[in-house]
């Protein structure tokens, strides 16, 4: 059984991670599209620039957006001049950091289902008198739904698991920034901690299993659903 502490590290990882996808899905979203659909300069310096939180050392992203978000930062300066408001040592910050970490994987996820829709069905819907938004709603979204709710629960599951950035923008705050990696991490470092470890550890783990598990049969059940239409 966990304590009321540990519960409410889930209750803050779930929230940080929700977050974090309520805010990044019509981002990636719209980058998918781009990288997808449309041919400009500078469309593989984008496509690197989306995926470099993947291969750049976790460290270095939360860095970025110290000081991007910090009170001498552009974005912090802007929130704390029209807003009142700072992001730093806060749950915000670290959907936020979240949620950057997670884009790579929802953008490529969607990136591919929009690839794998055939545009003949789409210039057919044109031909017979379909505007763009119609066939955008009716055929492109639903045919590519199951990547984007694949790309949704593993950006989410990803979200949960988030340490070194969010360690390096928020810090580590027990009750405000402190989701599930981080509290494992503390609790590593005391004595008598390794119950708590535990209980956290497993959690994380069924939670991951949970999403990566409700993605794929999602998927199928609705790419099977798609098919009989």
């Amino acid at each position: 059984m966990l304590s009321a502490e540990e519960w409410g590290i889930v209750r803050l990882s779930l929230l940080v991670g929700g977050t974090a996808m309520l805010v990044t899905l019509p981002i990636a979203f719209v980058l998918a599209w781009a990288l997808a659909r449309w041919r400009f300069p500078g469309r593989v310096l984008l496509d690197g620039i989306v995926h470099l939180p993947l291969v750049v050392p976790p460290v270095v992203t939360g860095w970025v957006l110290l000081l991007a978000f910090g009170p001498e930062g552009p974005v912090g300066r802007w929130l704390a001049a029209w807003f009142g408001v700072s992001v730093l040592f806060r749950w915000t910050g670290a959907a936020i950091a979240a949620g950057v970490m997670a884009l790579p994987l929802v953008v490529r996820a969607i990136r591919l289902s929009i690839e794998a829709v055939d545009p003949r069905l789409e210039q057919a819907a044109r031909t017979l008198g379909a505007g763009r938004v119609r066939v955008f709603a009716t055929i492109t979204l639903p045919l590519c739904a199951p990547g984007v709710l694949a790309g949704l629960v593993l950006g989410f599951a990803r979200s949960i698991g988030e340490f070194g950035a969010t360690i390096t923008f928020v810090s580590n705050v027990p009750g405000e920034t402190a989701t599930l990696p981080l509290a494992i991490y503390s609790a590593l470092q005391r004595p008598g901690g390794e119950d708590m470890v535990w209980r956290l550890a497993s959690v994380s783990v069924v939670l991951s299993l949970v999403a990566l598990v409700a993605s794929e049969w999602l998927a199928r059940r609705m790419g099977r659903g798609l098919h009989v239409l």
